[in-house]
């Protein structure tokens, strides 16, 4: 089990937010921390701590400038997703991203389109890919959701579809959307589920809060999974102290 941190960026600066509260015109963001200190600041630490895999996560437009300096300090240690594409892909991998994270490119007019998928490998190649399966679910199954979560795909999260979709990239990303960002406690099934599905690389992000929940996370998946946490994080505005998470992970 790895420990995969995150640089979120809205409006240029790094927060961290309650990400189902995004893409809805009549509807505040909800916002848990704005972060003083620039994209810089904590890619260095990241840099710094050994930890690879980390993502920088554009919520909205204005904030490539951010993001670039992110991957500029820390090169191949970051991934990069938000907005990404098969015309603008190459440049971030260019400014040192190892990976660009792609939802919503992919997962087209709520349906996955394998022409833009192959598009996007041509660009960067299947080895510089994180398809991210941020999903929510609808009677009783797990369904991938796009458009900053607003919108259900008509993909089912499953061990076929999981096997299938693992042909065309390097790691995969999966978001548990409803408790992203609300520090309640992991969604345990989606958690079990993906340990039994998947054969890549996985980073699992959403709810988890302290080190009860990350060794609980670490007994379900045998250290089979990797996990993001972020507004969580004494760095990000929370209780639990980065550290004590870095140390138990490096374990």
């Amino acid at each position: 089990m790895e420990f995969r941190p995150c640089i979120d960026l809205h409006d240029g600066k790094v927060k961290q937010i309650v990400g189902s509260t995004l893409g809805y015109e009549n509807k505040s963001v909800i916002e848990n921390f704005i972060s003083e200190k620039d994209s810089a600041f904590y890619a260095n630490k990241f840099k710094e701590d050994g930890l690879t895999g980390g993502h920088v996560i554009m919520l909205g437009s204005g904030n490539d400038e951010a993001a670039i300096l992110a991957l500029n300090t820390y090169p191949n240690g970051l991934q990069v997703g938000g907005g990404i594409n098969d015309t603008n892909a190459k440049k971030y991998i260019d400014a040192g991203a190892s990976h660009v994270i792609v939802t919503s490119f992919i997962f087209h007019d709520g349906a996955l389109d394998m022409e833009r998928l192959q598009s996007l490998i041509q660009a960067v190649g299947k080895e510089h890919i994180v398809i991210d399966l941020s999903c929510r679910k609808k009677n009783g199954k797990w369904f991938v959701v796009t458009d900053k979560w607003t919108r259900f795909s008509d993909f089912e999260v499953n061990g076929e579809s999981i096997s299938f979709i693992e042909q065309y990239c390097d790691e995969l990303l999966i978001h548990a959307v409803d408790v992203e960002g609300k520090r309640s406690g992991m969604q345990e099934e989606l958690v079990k589920d993906l340990t039994n599905w998947t054969s890549i690389p996985t980073t699992y992000a959403g709810g988890v809060r302290s080190l009860d929940d990350l060794k609980k996370f670490n007994e379900i998946t045998g250290g089979k999974l990797h996990v993001t946490i972020g507004s969580a994080l004494d760095i990000f505005g929370g209780d639990l102290k980065y550290e004590d998470v870095v140390a138990f992970c490096s374990k």
